[in-house]
């Protein structure tokens, strides 16, 4: 008998598994479980992606693994199969795409056996220490007043200083602190009585009606702002419980995630658990560990939550299908959306996408009937949709960002004790810094791009690759006075604040919300009503209700009239429905005023005399006849080099690659420089491959990539494939 050969992903970036021999003895190994393999002069852990009887390595050179880390599979075969066919369609490296389903300490080789972190507690040494006033130190004092209380974590000391870590590390040399390992707890659903859903109108029930576990399809859920979308998500969860069943849950943004968990805490009977970026390793694992082991019954969580193992898997939910933020855009760029189409399949489970928006893709395919659509057309409860109204900018100028109308209507809405909400998909205080005797703007010297005033923290910032310099006092051209020009959230925040002084404001966008926790905090204020005017960027756009909110503002709706992306309209339109929709979802009616240069422009009139599905369909023929997605498929091979020379050297040379080998039926286009063409100190572009039918674009790429690999110049340029990207430029 030939013997078994470990096919095995590693966390590295290169198109390959790594073959291993089986450890001798032990149980037969599995694929999906963890495993401890020589690599070089080290060990590294990975996982058994296959299993074959032969390999290609000569076997003088064929080494064997020192351990199969698990007893049973971490990862199972239909969640291996998603993770290899992700890597082979997305041409990125396997080891690379396994280490994403991974939380980082698993991939580190803990024991998947429950959860533990570090944390500090008081010795009696430290307390004497402390009695006697001998700890000087300001910050190992408060450290060390802290710890009295009882232990901490890693989380709570940085609440308590941000130089704990050094302040810890001195006391613990004193022997005045000591650390140890805590195993976290599951977590357990809280023992209250839960809350009661409303009830269903027609529409909602026909979804519930129609999406059963025995129909296994692939759903749009296409619901009007308001409509009750979450209401059909918790019905459909709770038959899913009632069945043993698991339900996946995928938001947008983390911002969403507050309200979403704290909703669905009230209303289900099972442990409702969080998978972000803003946790820390051992709250992520434990989450995993949850999910994995059937503990939690509802998972919620961030697009790298596709790939969370599940025990009993019964429901997946994309709610904002059509948002941007659920494709990855560095490294392994996937879009989660995609890969829970095919994740559902693979499992024959349902998967819903749900949107009041949906992207055309989505749209595409349920008119094709590769999707069943279901309709959402009113908002529930009897709320009415709310009055839009357009200011025109050329008859009303604006001051710091707003006209008399605008601030009219505000003035309106708070008396009658409405909340306001104010839309800019711009943070900072101004956009730009401009000469007033040279005409000149303050540009990043790293980056074909202008510095972002930040008034607040006096600095001027690159928001592309974080360059951060003390605001200049005078032009660094001609001495000449500078001025911010344009307007940001943070500039609005301080107009508002001087015309409605006695008013709360709650500023939403990354700027705000850094800190840990505080996006919840914002949101609390918010929904409590402390806070009567909310200020934000797309953050706050994604799928928040606030019942309270009876006027949205948008301040600037002409920065997607423009875009040079075969996108840039289908996105204003979903941004412009998206925010509209905040206003007027209680009993309370709401309205929309929208200031613009062009309140005549085609895609403005259509949108408000047509509404979104009007505009889509619109949107869609005209892409059908130009052949853009998704009537085409599209791939972008993206590479940078610090040599602009060089790195058209390298492009040049794979075009003429690619002409060569394309087998026909591809449409190849450059090298072109990307938009942006220097970004933190690197030159930019790209060559873009278009195609009609998807199987003669992935054949094309996969032998072009494997031809760049083996190529010298691909060492002259740093590159990557973008499969199906969602921004050309």
């Amino acid at each position: 008998m030939n013997p078994t050969i470990l096919r095995v992903a590693l966390k590295a970036p290169l198109h390959e598994l790594y073959d291993y021999l089986a450890p001798p003895g032990g149980p037969e190994p599995v694929v999906g479980q963890r495993v401890s393999v020589p690599f070089g002069r080290s060990e590294r852990i990975g996982i058994i992606a296959a299993l074959a009887t032969t390999t290609p390595i000569a076997p003088e050179r064929l080494k064997a693994a020192k351990q199969i880390i698990d007893p049973v599979p971490l990862l199972d075969r239909p969640l291996v199969e998603l993770l290899n066919w992700a890597a082979a369609y997305y041409q990125h490296p396997p080891g690379e795409v396994f280490a994403a389903a991974l939380p980082v300490a698993l991939r580190k080789g803990q024991e998947a056996l429950g959860a533990s972190e570090a944390r500090w507690r008081i010795t009696d040494k430290g307390t004497a220490a402390l009695d006697a006033a001998a700890i000087k130190a300001p910050v190992q004092k408060q450290v060390l007043q802290a710890l009295h209380s009882g232990e901490h974590n890693s989380t709570a000391l940085a609440a308590v200083h941000d130089g704990w870590q050094r302040a810890v590390r001195e006391l613990q040399k004193k022997t005045f602190v000591a650390k140890f390992t805590a195993e976290l707890p599951k977590v357990l659903p809280p023992d209250v009585p839960l809350k009661t859903g409303p009830q269903l109108n027609a529409d909602q029930q026909q979804a519930v009606d129609q999406i059963t576990p025995a129909n296994s399809k692939t759903w749009l859920l296409d619901g009007v702002t308001g409509s009750g979308k979450t209401e059909v998500y918790l019905r459909l969860i709770e038959q899913q419980l009632d069945a043993g069943k698991q339900t996946l849950v995928v938001v947008p943004e983390i911002g969403l995630t507050p309200q979403l968990v704290s909703r669905f805490r009230e209303r289900l009977a099972t442990t409702v658990v969080v998978m972000h970026s803003n946790l820390n390793d051992t709250e992520r694992t434990q989450a995993w560990l949850d999910a994995s082991d059937g503990t939690a019954g509802v998972i919620i969580g961030t697009r790298s939550a596709i790939f969370t193992a599940l025990n009993q898997p019964g429901l997946i939910v994309i709610d904002e299908e059509h948002d941007a933020s659920l494709k990855q855009q560095e490294g392994f760029r996937y879009s989660a959306r995609d890969l829970a189409v095919v994740r559902g399949k693979k499992l024959r489970i349902p998967v819903i996408l749900g949107s009041a928006t949906p992207s055309f893709e989505t749209l595409a395919n349920a008119t094709a009937g590769r999707y069943e659509r279901l309709r959402l057309p009113i908002r529930a409860g009897g709320a009415s949709q709310p009055e839009v109204n357009l200011i025109d900018l050329q008859r009303y100028p604006a001051t710091d960002g707003l006209t008399r109308p605008m601030i009219d209507a505000i003035g309106r809405h708070l008396s009658n004790n409405g909340q306001v909400l104010i839309y800019l998909n711009r943070r900072g205080f101004a956009p730009t810094l401009f000469c007033s005797s040279c005409c000149s703007c303050v540009e990043c010297r790293r980056c074909d791009a202008r510095l972002v005033v930040h008034q607040q923290r006096k600095l001027a910032v690159c928001h592309h690759c974080g360059f951060e310099s003390r605001l200049p006092e005078v032009c660094p051209e001609c001495s000449g006075e500078l001025l911010p020009l344009g307007q940001g959230t943070e500039r609005i925040e301080t107009a508002i604040k001087n015309l409605f002084p006695e008013e709360t404001i709650v500023r939403l966008d990354r700027d705000s919300t850094r800190r840990k926790g505080s996006i919840e905090q914002h949101l609390e204020l918010i929904r409590g009503g402390h806070a009567r005017i909310l200020l934000g960027t797309q953050m706050l756009t994604k799928g928040h209700d606030f019942p309270n909110v009876t006027l949205v503002c948008v301040l600037d709706a002409d920065q997607g009239l423009f875009g040079t992306d075969f996108r840039s309209g289908e996105r204003l339109a979903q941004n412009f429905i998206q925010v509209s929709g905040r206003a007027g979802r209680a009993d309370r009616s709401g309205e929309v005023w929208i200031q613009t240069l062009y309140p005549e422009h085609p895609q403005l009139q259509t949108l408000l005399n047509k509404g979104y599905a009007g505009y889509a369909e619109e949107g869609l023929a005209e892409r059908q006849a130009t052949a853009w997605p998704p009537y085409s498929h599209l791939a972008l091979l993206r590479a940078e080099s610090s040599s602009k020379d060089t790195l058209y050297e390298f492009l040049t040379a794979a075009r003429a690659l690619a002409d060569q080998i394309n087998p026909g039926g591809v449409r190849i286009l450059g090298p072109a420089s990307a938009p942006m063409e220097r970004r933190s100190g690197r030159w930019r572009a790209q060559i873009l491959l278009q195609a009609e039918h998807r199987p003669a674009l992935q054949a094309l790429l996969t032998s072009w990539r494997q031809h760049l690999v083996e190529s010298p110049l691909s060492r002259k340029a740093r590159w990557s494939i973008d499969v199906d990207p969602i921004e050309l430029f």
